[in-house]
């Protein structure tokens, strides 16, 4: 989505469809669309944007990729699933207006594409679950969309037999609680009516038809084409790659002979979120080897891991009796257990870090269990990378403040079937401590550091903060005042707040890169490619600047009930109508170069708007930009409308010198506004303001066009 680039959605679709057709998938449960609409949201990595066009545009796109290579896309979570809190539950209570010009633009556009499913959402829509709601699923999706395709449940989002179907619900996911003997038996006493069961089946048959599945014979499936798929990953990563701060010129690195990579994630790879939507690729190498690889022969390239995430051992000298806790091996059918005593020196902090290859081992500190079995859906979504030790045993991790003196440990581990290994590590203020040095250390022999934080955000559970987990605040600042030319890699999944940002050279955000990941950042941080991306959500300045921050009935809901007050003020649009000022806005990201913008025309054409002008690279090197077309409200509306909406924006790769005349259509669809009067979009006319530039806070040019309505 950084890379602001439809043809590119598209072109990532293709591999999606032709490795899911390769697989043996006929169905694709995936794009989501939910509209970015709090930072907390667990699942933002997943979706596109807080714009409801860009979402658009690329949701669409994908979609034509994904089913161009024969693979039926399934579009979700319809509708206002925006976040994981109570996701199984909460209300959601939004306007027309706002359900329509926001959150259900992206559906609309998705069906447009020609998608042949839609996945309903766990929550409530104004009073309705999404699975049992007329209004979603017959009145908007098939009445108004004319959507033809099928409507499928989230897994286990199924309320109701005879409600859902009637509402328009057409298949239960996975399995049958309500739809199996409970439809069968509905339909043999009349409560369902045997018309909306052929309904349903003939939706999910006409679409199987239309993807040459009823044939009798699976349409051929491609080999898959592993090498040609490693191509595009790479070049989406590079081209969402987002450098958000470079005020000194720290990147790219030229000349940098000695550099030090620290951080975690700096040597294993974090490649997605957790979830439904983690990815396992077939390979994916390390960020330092890339680096190394990158930098050649005579550089020097070290490495300080400066935040533990896998913990080290424990000394058998705080265990009473003495035990050996780092590599336990319990055979098939037998059980391991300890009884003993831990002794902390002193009050600290304390992380507890189990690693296991089978049955999670039961530790129990002072007659607390450290590891419980976690509720819903949180034994399988734990994250993407602190889910999993490098050598592959699985992780949970525990922190917990504990006085000094002795504690009473105990663990019972079980072999189960086939045996297994398991280890108790821990990570304490001295461990801390002694690692912030090592990275201290290692910066300050360095000419260069980059520097890669982390925040594994997952399905099935929200952010609890916008900072980065842990102590990494405190370890950029310590490392940045050893080394100013500190270059920090965002492998995070949301906005996140950068106290820190004042004392380092560079800060460049690449989300979860995938498997290409590694490469990718290397040509960026080297200047090998421009950083292409720009942001497609805005970044608060604190926990307390932000659409959501102050009103917990916006977020996360009060008493079950979620209010969507801010109204059609999502995003930028917020920051615009409170005047406040975001750390970096919407649609920002540097490039190495600099780029000027000329010549501003705007005309009505008596469809849409028409908006060109000339930008030039102005710099000494080729250049990625990303011109921002935004359009500010009608006079004539008496709707509420933005300060200004995101109309078109054109991604340009430039050489030194060159300029190129653009041309960006404002759609009649962003110029106009939901009338709940009329249950429809009317169009705003009147004398409006275009505004031309590299971000919702930067615009270079701005110009009126009047907008006269239909010729």
């Amino acid at each position: 989505a950084s890379a602001f680039d439809p043809a590119l959605a598209r072109r990532y679709g293709r591999v999606i469809g032709r490795e899911g057709r390769a697989l043996g998938q006929d169905v694709l449960l995936s794009p989501m669309v939910n509209l970015i609409r709090t930072p907390y949201a667990g699942r933002n990595f997943e979706t596109f944007s807080e714009d409801p066009l860009l979402a658009s545009d690329l949701v669409a796109e994908e979609i034509k990729g994904i089913q161009g290579e024969g693979l039926i896309a399934t579009v979700k979570h319809f509708a206002l699933n925006n976040q994981e809190k109570d996701r199984m539950s909460i209300d959601v209570r939004a306007d027309e207006q706002t359900m329509h010009e926001l959150e259900l633009r992206g559906f609309r556009a998705a069906v447009a594409a020609g998608a042949g499913s839609v996945m309903g959402s766990y929550n409530q829509v104004n009073g309705t679950f999404a699975c049992d709601n007329k209004a979603l699923l017959t009145d908007i999706l098939r009445d108004q969309w004319h959507f033809t395709g099928w409507v499928m449940t989230d897994w286990f989002a199924t309320h109701t037999t005879v409600a859902g179907m009637a509402a328009g619900l057409d298949m239960e996911m996975p399995g049958e609680l309500m739809f199996g003997a409970a439809l069968k038996k509905a339909v043999q006493d009349g409560t369902v009516p045997e018309h909306q069961v052929d309904r349903a089946v003939r939706r999910i048959l006409s679409v199987m038809e239309r993807f040459g599945l009823l044939t009798g014979k699976v349409p051929t499936r491609p080999a898959r084409n592993a090498e040609a798929g490693a191509a595009v990953a790479l070049e989406v990563a590079k081209a969402g790659a987002t450098l958000l701060h470079n005020p000194r010129g720290t990147l790219p690195l030229r000349g940098a002979r000695s550099i030090a990579v620290i951080g975690p994630t700096g040597r294993v790879p974090f490649v997605s979120g957790g979830g439904s939507a983690h990815v396992v690729p077939d390979h994916a190498d390390s960020p330092y080897d890339a680096i190394t690889s990158r930098a050649g022969h005579g550089s020097s390239v070290t490495y300080a891991l400066g935040d533990d995430i896998y913990g080290k051992a424990l000394p058998t000298k705080v265990l009473t009796p003495a035990v050996d806790l780092e590599e336990q091996q319990v055979g098939a059918g037998r059980t391991w257990s300890y009884d003993g005593t831990l002794t902390a020196g002193a009050a600290d902090e304390w992380t507890f870090v189990i690693h296991y290859s089978g049955e999670r081992p039961e530790v129990v500190l002072d007659g607390v269990e450290l590891f419980p079995v976690l509720p819903d859906f949180g034994e399988y979504f734990t994250g993407g990378l602190l889910s999993a030790a490098a050598d592959g045993l699985m992780l949970r991790r525990k922190t917990l403040s504990l006085a000094a003196g002795s504690h009473r440990l105990q663990i019972t581990a079980k072999g189960g079937d086939k045996g297994q290994t398991f280890r108790l590590r821990r990570v304490t203020g001295a461990t801390r401590a002694a690692d912030v040095a090592e990275a201290v250390r290692v910066a300050r022999a360095a000419h260069s550091v980059v520097l890669f934080a982390y925040e594994d955000a997952t399905e099935g559970m929200d952010r609890t903060s916008l900072a980065l987990p842990g102590h990494q605040e405190e370890l950029i600042a310590a490392v940045a005042r050893a080394n100013p030319r500190t270059a920090v890699v965002l492998n995070t999944s949301s906005a996140t707040t950068m106290p820190w940002l004042d004392g380092v050279g560079a800060v460049l955000q690449m989300y979860y890169p995938g498997q290409e990941g590694a490469a990718a950042t290397a040509a960026v941080l080297f200047g090998d490619c421009d950083p292409g991306g720009r942001l497609t959500q805005s970044f608060p300045t604190s926990e307390d600047t932000h659409p959501m921050s102050g009103d917990p009935r916006r977020y996360p809901g009060v008493a079950g009930v979620e209010e969507y007050s801010e109204g059609i003020h999502l995003g930028y649009r917020w920051y615009d109508a409170q005047g406040v000022r975001p750390l970096f806005p919407f649609g920002h990201g540097l490039s190495y170069t600099s780029f000027a913008y000329e010549g501003l025309a705007a005309r009505w054409t008596g469809r849409d708007v028409e908006v060109s002008f000339t930008v030039r690279n102005t710099g000494k090197r080729p250049g990625v930009e990303v011109a921002q077309v935004y359009v500010g409200p009608s006079p004539h509306l008496p709707m509420d409308q933005a300060v200004r909406v995101l109309g078109g924006y054109r991604r340009l790769t430039l050489r030194p010198g060159e300029r190129r005349r653009v041309s960006v259509r404002i759609a009649r669809e962003t110029l106009s506004s939901w009338s709940t009067r009329r249950h429809g979009p009317v169009l705003g006319t009147g004398r409006r303001t275009v505004w031309v530039g590299s971000s919702a806070r930067d615009p270079r040019l701005s110009g009126r066009v009047v907008v006269a309505g239909d010729k």
